[in-house]
C-alpha cells in the first residue's frame, strides 16, 4: 500500500477487482439475468397496462403520451439506481464486513483506492448489463426509438458510476448493515416517487419541481426518456453535466470515507 491518497493513488490494476466480482457474477448468471429481464415485465404489466387503463395519456414537455410510453424510461433509469446503489452498499459492505475480502486485497500491491474504484466501476457495469437487458424488454414492447435507444448505454454507465459513488459514501459511514435503511429512506425513496418517475415533475408544486431537480435520478429518468423517445434537445447537455459533477464529487470523497473507515 502507498502513502498517497486520492485519485492520484487510482491505477490500472482496479481492473483486477472488476474482474474478480465478474467471476463472482458469473457463477450466479443465471439469477443476475432474469431479475432485470422479469422485473421490468411486471412493472410493465402493473403500472404500464393497469394504470394506463385508467390514466389513459400524460402530458410531458407539450406531448401526449400513453401511460406506458411514459414510464418505461422511467423504469429504465430507477434499474440504473437500484443496480448501482444496492452493489455499492449492501453487497460492497458484506464484502468489506463479514467476508473480509477487502482485508485480503490491501494485503496485495492493490492500492485502497484501487479497490474502491474497481467497487464502484463493477457497480455501474452491473447498471450497463440491467439497463441493456431491460432496454431488450421494453424494446420488444415497441416502446424504445432507434438509434437513439443506444445511448442509454453509456447513459447506464454514467449513471452507474454516480449512484455507485452514492452508495460507497453510505458503505464509508453506516456502521451496521442495518442501517443502510437510512439512506434509502432518504435519498432513495423520495427520489423513486419524486424523480418524475410515475408522473412529470411539472405537477409538482414550484418548490417541489426545484427540489426534485436537484435529484440525480430526476436527470436520469430525463435522459432515458429522451433517448427512448429519440426526442435530443439541447437541455439535455445539463442533465448530462449534473451526473458528471454529481460523479466528480461523489467519487473521491466515497475514497476519503473509504479510507477513514478502512485504514485511519
Amino acid at each position: 500500500m502507498t502513502g498517497t491518497v486520492g485519485a492520484a493513488n487510482i491505477s490500472w490494476r482496479f481492473i483486477r477487482v472488476w474482474n474478480r466480482n465478474v467471476l463472482v457474477y458469473r457463477k450466479i448468471w443465471l439469477v443476475n439475468f432474469f431479475v432485470p429481464l422479469l422485473e421490468p415485465l411486471l412493472y410493465l404489466a402493473a403500472f404500464g397496462v393497469g394504470l394506463s387503463a385508467l390514466i389513459g395519456k400524460v402530458s410531458y414537455n407539450g406531448d401526449e403520451l400513453p401511460y406506458i410510453v411514459f414510464i418505461a424510461p422511467a423504469l429504465l433509469a430507477i434499474t440504473i439506481m437500484y443496480n448501482s446503489f444496492f452493489e455499492n452498499t449492501f453487497a460492497s459492505f458484506v464484502r468489506m464486513y463479514y467476508q473480509k475480502t477487502f482485508d485480503a486485497m490491501m494485503a496485495t500491491p492493490l492500492s485502497l483506492e484501487d479497490i474502491i474504484t474497481g467497487e464502484i466501476v463493477w457497480g455501474a457495469t452491473k447498471s450497463v448489463i440491467a439497463a441493456a437487458i431491460m432496454l431488450m424488454v421494453i424494446s420488444f414492447f415497441g416502446l424504445a426509438h432507434y438509434p437513439h435507444a443506444l445511448l442509454i448505454l453509456p447513459l447506464s454507465f454514467l449513471g452507474g458510476l454516480a449512484f455507485g459513488a452514492a452508495g460507497m459514501v453510505c458503505t464509508g459511514i453506516v456502521p451496521s448493515i442495518d442501517m443502510f435503511n437510512l439512506p434509502i429512506f432518504l435519498f432513495i425513496t423520495p427520489m423513486f416517487l419524486f424523480g418524475g418517475t410515475f408522473f412529470p415533475s411539472s405537477a409538482l408544486p414550484g418548490w417541489a419541481q426545484k427540489l426534485s431537480y436537484g435529484l440525480p435520478l430526476t436527470h436520469l429518468v430525463d435522459l432515458c426518456r429522451a433517448f427512448c423517445l429519440g426526442r435530443m434537445t439541447a437541455t439535455l447537455i445539463w442533465s448530462i453535466l449534473y451526473l458528471v459533477i454529481f460523479v466528480v464529487l461523489l467519487f473521491p470523497l466515497a475514497l476519503v470515507v473509504m479510507r477513514r473507515r478502512l485504514i485511519n
